[in-house]
């Protein structure tokens, strides 16, 4: 039953059949003339923001919630006769899915820029999975949704991927000096990278809650690099390296060669000692213990995020603080939480509506991400 229909009251619910809408609206196309004690039904895994005359008006959490708007059953109709039968009083819900969406991908779809320590400016690709959840729906709505009729997690994981990768360029060109030092550096990497997004998802009530990293490739020619680099165990001066060359080039003629060949690698058996006798030498090392990790369990309350205190997930105000729980939109200075009709933060004193300037590399004039620190195109480092 649609919510323009003349006497009827609405029973407004939803059931999410393709596992990746993250926002569905009711009704799908415009607003409709949701009555007064229409009922609205919310499951575990969703939350409900009611939007009456153009404003979100209040956010639910589960069970069965009755709304209250001035639409009145038949009298409506009549009264809105000046308006073509159209009351004015428009209203929609918006359903948000609350549950982990998991195993988005993100990846380098052109290769970033990373100034090496040894190995000079080479350009990486990198990929990986992560898991995002709504926890601010009003904010998400507000931010990103808009008027939309439903939104997946197709239309946003474009945008969080250029934000995965400009803040991985920037802590790679912070924290790691060479290539050669990434194996074994995954883990750490990941959880690293993960403390940096919180922010950037926070601003449109996201949640990053688990971000991994499968791979960071260079080119060819600098894998081609570091594999010769394993063969030696470890390059302490090119003339090592030649001297291995030289060896690996005579083997293989000698393989090639027959009989002759034969004695080719007779008489190379016999050099070989003598060139590499100076240039090898014991190694000796650990192995450095792995560590393991489980799952965190997760809090029956949540801690305000201005004072820390715990509260009830459902609280809309700290009773601690007095800080705004329920999240309209934040201040993109310095992320306080701002009422729906604020105009200026009462923090910073920014403006609530000015949007965040992106950032122009001086080298190449490539746009970035307005707090990146290293250019995402030829890693220049950003003023």
């Amino acid at each position: 039953m649609g919510t323009n229909n003349l006497v009827f009251l609405e029973v407004i619910e939803w059931f999410d059949e393709t596992g990746r809408e993250l926002v569905h609206r009711i009704p799908e196309q415009g607003s409709g003339e949701i009555k007064y004690g229409a009922q609205l039904i919310v499951r575990e895994s969703q939350a409900a923001v009611f939007f009456y005359k153009g404003k979100a008006c209040d956010a639910f959490g589960p069970g069965r919630h009755t709304l209250k708007t001035a639409n009145i059953p038949v009298l409506t109709k009549i009264l809105a006769i000046p308006w073509g039968m159209t009351s004015p009083l428009r209203a929609e819900t918006y359903l948000v899915n609350m549950k982990v969406f998991p195993n988005l991908k993100w990846g380098t779809r052109d290769p970033v820029a990373f100034k090496d320590s040894e190995l000079g400016l080479v350009r990486l690709r990198a990929h990986g999975v992560f898991n995002i959840q709504v926890v601010q729906p009003v904010l998400f709505i507000n931010s990103l949704v808009g008027t939309m009729g439903k939104y997946t997690t197709e239309e946003i994981e474009e945008y969080l991927k250029r934000v995965i990768i400009s803040r991985l360029n920037d802590y790679l060109g912070e924290k790691l000096d060479s290539l050669l030092s990434l194996p074994g550096q995954y883990d750490e990497l990941s959880e690293d990278l993960q403390k940096r997004l919180q922010k950037d998802f926070s601003r449109f009530g996201l949640g990053l809650t688990h971000l991994y990293i499968t791979s960071i490739t260079p080119p060819p020619e600098v894998q081609k690099a570091i594999d010769d680099k394993s063969r030696l165990g470890v390059i302490q001066d090119l003339d090592r390296l030649v001297k291995m060359k030289a060896a690996m080039a005579m083997e293989k003629a000698s393989e090639s060669q027959g009989e002759a060949g034969s004695g080719l690698g007779m008489g190379l058996g016999f050099m070989m000692p003598a060139m590499f006798a100076d240039s090898f030498r014991p190694k000796s090392g650990g192995d450095s213990p792995g560590t393991g990790g489980g799952a965190v369990a997760q809090p029956q309350e949540i801690n305000c995020p201005d004072c820390g205190h715990s509260i009830p997930k459902d609280a809309k105000f700290c009773p601690y603080c007095g800080h705004q729980q329920l999240v309209f939109k934040q201040c993109v200075n310095c992320g306080k939480n701002l009422p729906p009709n604020a105009k200026f933060c009462s923090k910073c004193g920014h403006p609530a509506d000015e949007k965040p300037i992106p950032k122009f590399c001086p080298q190449c004039k490539t746009e970035n991400l307005p707090e990146s620190v290293f250019c995402n195109q030829c890693g220049e480092k950003l003023v």
